[in-house]
Parts: C-alpha cells; structure tokens; sequence
C-alpha cells in the first residue's frame, strides 16, 4: 500500500512555500498564460524559479497547469511558453488539449504531462489512450464514485498514476467544461475566465408577461440551483486509500494562504495517522472541524459515494460560510522572552482569543493579554493591515505561524 501524494494549490509564491511548509508533497502552479485561473496571482517566471528552488530544495514537487481549451491565436503563443518553462525544472505540466500534449512531447519530451481534469477521464480506455501517447498520469473527472476509480485503477498499466480531487469546490458543469460564463458574460471558462454564474440567483420570465418576475424554486429553501456544495472527503481516507488513488488533489488556487495552510495540515495529518496504524485508525472528528474555520460553502462527498441528489446544492445563498478570520502571520519568536513578532492581517484587540496554528502541532489557544507596536509601545488594539505587532505567545511558534481569530 503506496501513500499518496498530498497535491496542494499554489496561487502564488506565498501559498506555494505556505503549502510545503504545512504538509503538501507537490504544489501546482499556473504561469500568467495558459492557467486555468485568472483571478489566481499566477507566477512570473523569476516567480517559478523560486519557488521550483524552494520546493526541491525540500524534496516536494511543482507541476505547472496549462490546461485551457486553446483556439487558433494560442498555439504559436504555447510554442514560446514551452521554450520558456522548459529549462526551469518542472516536475509535470497539466495539459487537457490533444494539440497542446502533441506539443508538448514533441517541443518537451523530457517533461512529464498529467491529463488536466478538463479532459474528462471517466473510463480506463480513455486512460490507456493517454498513456500509450505518454501521459504520466490522468486527474479524474469529478464525477467518479469509488467504484469506477477502483475498476480503472485494476485496468491501466501499473506504472500509470490516478489523480483526483479530494477537497474544494464543485462545478455544476461537467468537470469544468461550462459555456454559462461564457455565454451571458463573455468569460470563458475553459480559458480561465469564469465569472461564476452558477452561484447567481435566478427568477423566471414567461414570453408574454415581461418583467414579472417569478422566483425558479428547486424547493422551498430557496433559487439558487446551479450553487454547489463544496466537496471534503477528509472523513474517508480509508476508501480513498484503497481505491488506488496515487495523488489527493486540493482545489483552491483563488484561496488564501490561510485556507491553503488548514485544509492541507488537516489532510497531512489524517493521512499520516491511517498510514501510522491503518487496522486500528479511527477518524479525529477534530480534523472535519478545523476544515469549518476556513471559508467554505457546505461540505458533500460529491459523486465518490455514488450519484447526488438534491442534497448536494445551496439553494438558500450563495454566500461563504466563514466563521474565523486570519489576524496574523508569524515573522518571529523570541524563545527567551516568549514574544511573537506577527504581521498584521486583520484587525484584533487586546483581551481577544486566538488561536495559533503551524505545522505539525496542535493549535494553541490563548488570549491576547498585551501588544506593542515596533516602537515597544503598549497598544489596545492592532487596526491597520500589514502592521507589525508584538505579543506574548504561551508556547514557542515558527515562521509563518497564523493567528486567527473567532466571529462573534
């Protein structure tokens, strides 16, 4: 029994080096062309060389996304793109077009190529296909149950990886194939565009009465009902083991650091535990909890249990459920006195409780007792973003630590 990689997002530099830090074994990437995010920071190319180093340097892997649906105007562009990643070093690229792999074995065949999600593998035929081209790997579609993974997994060649998301949100189109954004926006989705229609809230209009408006209710909770619930499979790791996924998948490179950093710690840890005493692992209920304190939407097992039904939509909002926010970022911790120096993210008050989590330990509860700013003057409260702070901290931290703190 092989353990999986743990695949994280990486949105930007900060969330790349935030990932490995907290437990990911490989981080994906986009360039500022051919990602399917727009909206994410995207990487540089002097971006991409550190973090290729940071991420070596530590024994993890950086694969890079290229895996828009590409027209006509792309491709002598992708010819450059390809010259230019090249020599960086890139463990994988995600590619989802024919055209766009044909290039790159033909302009790059020393890299590896996973099949991007958006090529839509729900069988082992068209696994197999992929491999015998020279794909290492394919990213399931969404729309799996552990069932169809297990069978896949009996019927391609051993040395073929499996990929699947684990965690993250859900697309009412099919693994992303969507032209809704595209259509009423212009956006389009299988160029990294997506203006999210599906989370809008609609009304109908009959032909004959324009502008009445009646709301389009899926039931009594609500209209919005293309609004999906966010997948977490982190209470079935087990299944997820046996089913002979080689590489856990965490959707979210638009996320914060701080969502990255939770939702990764939870999974290092769950997986690490089961692989520590598989017969006896028990799921900690506490891992589920710390996956509520980031934003999310309610949580579902998507398609892994079998086909949805109505349960696995949000028909009241479309709204995040957040109930902490991030205060803080750890720069230093001084051992003999027991302070922290942190970087302000949110604004908090003395008298506050926080928590402080990092990697590899518990998270530490306590109350902001007194802070000073850089002059060593007492201060009530920390209200400006970016501010330096310094507080008194019950237990050692590391850099990068995050302070957050309870909604009231």
């Amino acid at each position: 029994m092989n353990k999986p990689e743990l695949l994280a997002p990486g949105g930007s530099l900060e969330k790349l080096k935030i990932a490995i830090d907290y437990g990911a074994d490989a981080v994906y990437v986009g360039g500022e062309a051919f990602s399917l995010r727009v909206a994410a920071e995207n990487f540089s190319i002097e971006d991409m060389k550190e973090g290729l180093s940071y991420a070596h340097e530590r024994g993890k892997k950086v694969y890079l996304t290229a895996n828009i649906l590409p027209h006509n105007k792309d491709i002598d562009e992708f010819k450059s793109f390809i010259e230019e990643i090249r020599p960086l070093g890139f463990d994988a690229v995600l590619i989802a077009d024919l055209g766009m792999f044909d290039m790159m074995r033909e302009l790059a065949p020393e890299i590896p190529i996973h099949v991007s999600t958006q090529a839509n593998n729900v069988n082992y035929r068209s696994a197999c296909a992929w491999y015998k081209l020279g794909a290492k790997r394919v990213v399931l579609a969404r729309e799996m149950s552990f069932e169809e993974i297990k069978e896949i997994r009996e019927k391609i060649p051993e040395d073929m990886e499996i990929e699947a998301f684990v965690h993250g949100a859900m697309c009412v189109s099919y693994s992303g194939r969507c032209l809704l954004s595209n259509y009423m926006t212009y956006r389009d989705a299988n160029q990294g565009a997506c203006a999210h229609p599906c989370r809008w809230n609609y009304s109908l209009v009959e032909e004959t009465r324009p502008g009445e408006y009646m709301p389009v209710y899926e039931n009594e909770r609500g209209t919005f009902i293309f609004n999906s619930k966010d997948l977490c499979m982190i209470e079935h790791i087990p299944e997820i083991i046996n089913s002979g996924i080689s590489s856990l998948k965490i959707e979210g490179r638009v996320k914060t650091s701080y969502y990255v950093a939770t939702i990764v710690k939870a999974y290092r840890e769950e997986i690490d535990r089961y692989f520590a005493d598989p017969d006896n692992y028990v799921f900690d209920k506490k891992q589920y909890e710390e996956l509520c304190k980031v934003s999310h939407r309610p949580y579902s097992t998507g398609f892994y249990m079998g086909k949805p039904t109505e349960n696995e939509q949000v028909y009241t909002d479309s709204s995040y459920i957040r109930d902490y926010d991030l205060i803080g970022m750890v720069l230093d911790y001084d051992e003999e006195t027991k302070i922290a120096t942190i970087t302000q993210r949110n604004r908090f008050f003395v008298g506050d409780e926080i928590e402080i989590i990092q990697p590899g330990k518990p998270f530490i509860k306590q109350k902001v007792e007194y802070m000073e700013n850089e002059k060593g003057e007492r201060i009530e409260s920390a209200p400006h973003a970016q501010m330096i702070v310094k507080l008194p901290v019950s237990e050692p931290v590391v850099k990068d630590a995050m302070l957050r703190k309870e909604r009231k």
